[in-house]
């Protein structure tokens, strides 16, 4: 009688784990985004076996237009790469409910720790961080 409870309460443990599990995966961020400042879309998607994201489109032009280049990148070889096309999201690697990786900052030429999730239907929470200091954007997909 009492192996039988502790087998009855070992499978209710089990199927409330089993319920469970989904709701901690981290739901894809895959897909095209517009930034917080609405001047460009971010392509997601798979590269190697990570997630990366790279500028699509320029809603907004740069100020040297649409061919701008990455003129703030602190190596001297990357200056003249086009931005369009500039992976600025990489290494993306599920964890939990949220991706890590790095992203870039063209604007600064700086790369910082980040973390994406999904904020709600059809938003991102993209984060950015130096050390213990954190800035966080919200992005919304784009049509």
């Amino acid at each position: 009688m009492i192996a039988r409870n502790i087998l009855g309460f070992a499978a209710a443990i089990a199927a409330l784990f089993a319920g469970i599990a989904p709701a901690y995966a981290a739901e894809s961020i895959e897909g095209r985004w517009v930034t917080e400042e609405g001047d460009a879309v971010v392509l997601i998607g798979p590269c190697g076996n990570a997630i990366c994201g790279t500028i699509a489109q320029f809603i907004v032009a740069p100020p040297d237009g649409a061919d701008q280049r990455d003129i703030n990148n602190p190596d001297p070889q990357l200056r003249q790469r086009r931005l369009l096309d500039t992976p600025i999201l990489s290494n993306l690697r599920e964890d939990g409910d949220s991706w890590k990786g790095e992203i870039y900052d063209p604007k600064r030429g700086r790369s910082f720790r980040s973390v994406v999730r999904r904020a709600g239907p059809g938003t991102l929470e993209v984060k950015g961080c130096a050390g213990p200091f954190c800035q966080t954007q919200t992005w919304r997909r784009a049509n």
